[in-house]
């Protein structure tokens, strides 16, 4: 068992100590936030993840599923709810509320498809090794308010809030 105080140190955490489900909030220190968790732990031998939290917005559900998460649950959810979603969780079972099932799918279904484009995805590489936004913008010979663009533009297609969680998005996808 273990605790993190951010979502880098869960996700070295979760691979350090295998544990059988991830609970994880949204909103997390470090830039990387739940959902980021969520879609660096992809892997065949990762955690499966469960975010508990107090944002009950569709994008935030949508945004946690399509990044791997095999659960959305609410902090006033009862107590033996979560412990049944954690068991779910730990059996390879996915967990949504009927309600939340019906919000997911009207929102997805609304949502036009957008895909990266070829720069955007170039960016998102070069922020995975680990690149400021200045060493990016030389490396393409553009400025960094392109960057900055491209940067944005990714997020937005990949309905992230941060580069780290847009490049571990991308990553789950197979885009990088």
């Amino acid at each position: 068992m273990g605790e993190a105080e951010n979502g880098s140190t869960a996700v070295e955490l979760a691979r350090q100590l295998r544990p059988d489900v991830v609970l994880c909030d949204l909103r997390l220190g470090d830039g990387m936030d739940g959902v980021g968790v969520a879609a660096a732990l992809r892997g065949r031998d990762d955690p499966p993840v469960l975010i508990l939290t107090t944002y009950d917005h569709d994008s935030d559900i949508v945004r946690a599923v399509g990044a791997g998460a095999v659960g959305y649950l609410l902090k006033d959810a009862a107590p033996a709810e979560i412990v049944r979603a954690v068991a779910a969780a730990a059996s390879g079972e996915s967990l949504l509320s009927p309600a939340q099932t019906e919000r997911v799918v009207a929102t997805m279904r609304a949502a036009p498809t957008r895909a990266l484009s070829e720069r955007e995805i170039e960016v998102l590489r070069l922020a995975g090794e680990g690149l400021s936004n200045r060493e990016i913008a030389k490396a393409l010979f553009v400025t960094e308010a392109t960057v900055k663009t491209h940067l944005a533009h990714a997020n937005d297609k990949l309905g992230t809030g941060s580069r780290t969680a847009a490049v571990a998005a991308a990553r789950a996808q197979d885009l990088l």
